[in-house]
């Protein structure tokens, strides 16, 4: 029996093969810019807002050599595809959420002379990005590094993989941040002074900054920015993608060995052993504590960064009956008013494996109906409980039928 998985082999059902399959056939191309190259063309095929735009200075990337504190890495993303640009590269990077395979990654080499073409990497990108940071399955992952002065990381200090959960001081190693975050500090916008004490950061030098100018050129860049909000975003958006990713696979390999062993003991074809529920229960529930933002850290200070960011991404709702959309921002005490994950929407969240998906919506009805009231969701209140199941209720009918799935 063969393996439920075959990442290289498979055609993926991404957005990006999408867009590659229009170009191979003519019936798509993409408009050349003479100072961008096909970055703007890309961004507009797959309806990303510049206004996401995030720059990372580290050496952390497929165009290290291109990258460094003068010259960063730009980063835009939408909920299920990013893109990586760098003045002077080689290649516009793509990465697509597969609803299967996970994360998926591409070039479009920046070349006037030839037609857009996007290429799937073979693998060299997994070297990273499958690995214990990306849950272990192909994925994404913000990286928060003590950089030197060449963006070089200093590795022997470690790096952070931050996400939703992660202290504020560990954030953004290796990147600029522009807008306002009060009395809390981040590693962004400075660099090591001190190999040997590279832990020792100016952080106040870098804190609260509304424009990166003194630190970077930014006319050669889409936007003047590299907003603190879709870096808060992103940092949820890549770990929630790997951990939707790590449920799937769970499920389908389990799935495979009981196929194996249903076979061969003569068992009912359709027979679910304890193992598999088990592990099936784990990658859900890591999965529920997720999406339900567990573990997030409390700001102790109000956040603000772009307004044309925030406003282009909670425009993307769905709302509910009274406007309320789980895209609405709090960044007074945490990330969302309504702390559920907007990837419930996603095609990768809907396409899970119907096992782990039915433990996930059961577990998530219990949450939000006060039935489950463990120290795992006590950072949920009655009212968040109720707003959130209302909110689901309206925008995704049937979702918490005691059944599981509409």
């Amino acid at each position: 029996m063969r393996t439920p998985f075959h990442y290289q082999e498979r055609v993926p059902a991404d957005d990006a093969t999408a867009l590659k399959q229009r170009l191979d056939t003519g019936d798509s191309k993409l408009a050349w810019d003479a100072h961008y190259g096909y970055l703007p063309a890309v961004l507009e095929a797959f309806n990303i807002d510049p206004a996401t735009q995030m720059l990372v200075f580290s050496k952390t990337s497929l165009q290290l050599h291109r990258i460094s504190p003068d010259n960063p890495r730009a980063i835009y993303f939408s909920d299920d595809v990013y893109v990586g640009w760098v003045p002077g590269g080689d290649v516009v990077e793509i990465s697509a959420v597969d609803p299967e395979l996970g994360a998926i990654f591409y070039t479009i080499d920046q070349d006037p002379n030839t037609p857009a073409k996007l290429l799937r990497d073979k693998g060299q990108c997994l070297t990273c990005h499958a690995s214990s940071r990306t849950q272990g399955v192909p994925g994404h992952l913000v990286r928060s590094v003590f950089s030197d002065s060449r963006g070089q990381p200093i590795l022997g200090s470690g790096t952070f993989t931050t996400d939703h959960t992660s202290p504020f001081n560990e954030r953004w190693g290796g990147w600029y941040v522009t807008g306002t975050h009060g009395e809390m500090r981040h590693m962004g916008n400075v660099i090591a002074s001190s190999k040997a004490r590279p832990e020792e950061l100016d952080r106040e030098t870098g804190a609260n900054r509304q424009s990166l100018d003194g630190l970077v050129d930014t006319s050669r860049y889409l936007r003047p920015t590299s907003d603190i909000v879709a870096l808060m975003v992103l940092e949820h958006q890549t770990q929630m993608h790997n951990l939707i990713a790590r449920a799937s696979y769970e499920a389908r390999h389990a799935a495979h060995l009981d196929g194996i062993m249903n076979k061969a003991l003569d068992r009912d074809p359709n027979y679910q052993s304890e193992s598999t529920e088990r592990r099936i229960a784990r990658a859900g529930d890591k999965l529920l504590e997720c999406l339900l933002y567990s573990g997030e850290f409390q700001l102790t200070s109000p956040v603000a960064g772009s307004a044309e960011f925030v406003k282009s991404f909670a425009a993307h709702g769905p709302e509910d009956s009274q406007g309320r959309s789980l895209r609405d921002f709090d960044l007074e005490h945490r990330m969302f008013r309504y702390p559920c994950s907007y990837l419930i929407y996603s095609d990768a969240f809907a396409q899970l494996p119907q096992p782990v998906r039915r433990h996930v919506l059961e577990r998530l009805r219990q949450v939000l109906s006060g039935e489950d009231q463990s120290e795992t969701f006590a950072h949920l209140t009655a009212d968040d409980r109720q707003a959130i199941r209302e909110i689901l209720e309206q925008t995704l009918p049937g979702l918490l039928a005691p059944s599981g799935t509409p």
